[in-house]
């Protein structure tokens, strides 16, 4: 049994998309073993998104990610990582095939806005580790 960890961002639960996504990851046979509301904080973002501190974009991606609530959770099963990543659809929206959550519900890219494309997956097993460790500390 794998573990990953995921995000509904902002946009999506401002957008009123929680439910429709929770529901194609419990048809999809993953299971929710935490789930949770939160809003973050710099700290939390910036030790989240350390690989793209030093971007010129980075500043803009804290405004986006700390503009509302978010939701965060933990998924199992078997290759729970591709099979997440899978059904999150490609990175940039305008390159998400319909049927994928991005395709469906994310909104094309704005001219200098952060990308906004509804939900966030770990990339790999280690990564997943490390965000579910960050995000829910040692009881997960």
């Amino acid at each position: 049994m794998e573990r990953t960890f995921f995000m509904i961002k902002p946009d999506g639960v401002r957008r009123g998309l929680v439910g429709d996504i929770l529901k194609r990851i419990e048809q999809r046979g993953l299971r929710i073993e935490a789930l949770e509301m939160r809003q973050a904080d710099q700290a939390i973002l910036q030790a989240h998104y350390e690989h793209l501190v030093d971007k010129p974009f980075f500043p803009a991606v804290l405004d986006y990610m700390s503009d509302g609530p978010l939701i965060i959770g933990i998924l199992s099963g078997p290759e729970a990582v591709s099979v997440w990543r899978s059904m999150m659809g490609a990175t940039n929206p305008k390159d998400a095939l319909p049927g994928t959550i991005r395709g469906d519900f994310a909104l094309p890219p704005q001219p200098n806005q952060p990308m906004q494309n509804v939900v966030h997956g770990s990339d790999a097993v280690s990564s997943a580790q490390r965000e579910c460790q960050l995000w829910f500390g040692q009881s997960r």
